[in-house]
């Protein structure tokens, strides 16, 4: 039986309706599997991390080119289905819940086709994470959004986040065929590689991923009034938060003009002026 014939086989037999909420699309493609599986580069050593592993079918694939493989599921009902078959496979841990709000054991590569739903909270997840390569599928759009140039359409706190942590390339196309049941958009492969050290020197990262987040809420504006509201978070009262607003280096450019060192630089010279930097 195929894979796509399977997945309406158990799916049917452990009364699983996929949930659009939850982005229950199951990739039926075997090939693009593997696909997926060589773009890692895995070997014996690896300890593999799936998130939303579904019906098992890469789980599957996986256990048999790793050490060991973490399969991370929050539907019950399918991981009932995972338990009664990998019951007796020793290298594959399965964990019900929200990966997110879960304690995940350390791995150090990910290879998963997530639910579309958890896809930017995941993202920014695995950047704080360590690991060596992730390979993941992400919806067309979303994934375009990593590698985006400055001021196209598509460049947003997405593209800044994954430039300053990590290396991305789009490898492959999958057609929403590929899933049973069909998402609306097509997919994208996204390898992801960590970077060993930030492109460009932060005296804070934290205020650097708030202030990015911050003025993307309005990425068409000036910089000057885009970033007022992360100014009076810090304390800094109208007035004085208008007048230092206005004698920043970038104030005059738009925000989605701003390239990830330019918002590194911003960061710098806001924390000096409020001093906040001691």
């Amino acid at each position: 039986m195929d894979y796509l014939g399977r997945t309406k086989h158990l799916l049917h037999a452990y009364g699983v309706h996929p949930k659009k909420r939850l982005g229950q699309n199951f990739m039926t493609d075997s090939a693009l599997l593997r696909r997926m599986i060589s773009y890692a580069s895995l070997n014996m050593e690896d300890v593999v991390l799936e998130v939303g592993a579904g019906l098992g079918f890469l789980t599957q694939l996986l256990s048999q080119r790793c050490k060991k493989v973490i399969a991370v599921e929050v539907d019950t009902k399918l991981m009932q289905a995972l338990r009664q078959h990998f019951q007796s496979v020793e290298n594959i841990v399965l964990i019900e819940g929200d990966v997110l709000k879960t304690l995940i054991p350390s791995f150090s590569k990910v290879v998963s086709t997530p639910p579309y739903s958890i896809s930017s909270p995941l993202f920014f997840w695995l950047l704080e994470k360590p690991f060596d390569i992730a390979v993941l599928t992400f919806q067309e759009e979303f994934a375009e959004r990593l590698t985006a140039s400055v001021g196209s359409k598509d460049y947003s706190r997405l593209t800044v986040a994954s430039y300053y942590r990590a290396d991305v390339e789009l490898l492959d196309y999958v057609p929403r065929t590929a899933f049973y049941p069909p998402p609306d958009v097509d997919s994208l492969i996204v390898r992801l590689k960590p970077k060993p050290k930030p492109p460009f020197k932060m005296k804070d990262e934290k205020a650097f991923f708030e202030l990015v987040q911050t003025v993307f809420t309005q990425r068409n504006k000036k910089l000057r009034n885009a970033i007022l509201r992360f100014l009076y978070r810090r304390g800094v009262a109208r007035e004085k938060a208008q007048e230092m607003a206005d004698s920043l280096t970038f104030h005059d450019k738009r925000v989605r003009e701003l390239a990830p060192e330019d918002l590194g630089a911003l960061t710098n010279e806001v924390l000096e002026k409020t001093g906040i930097l001691r």
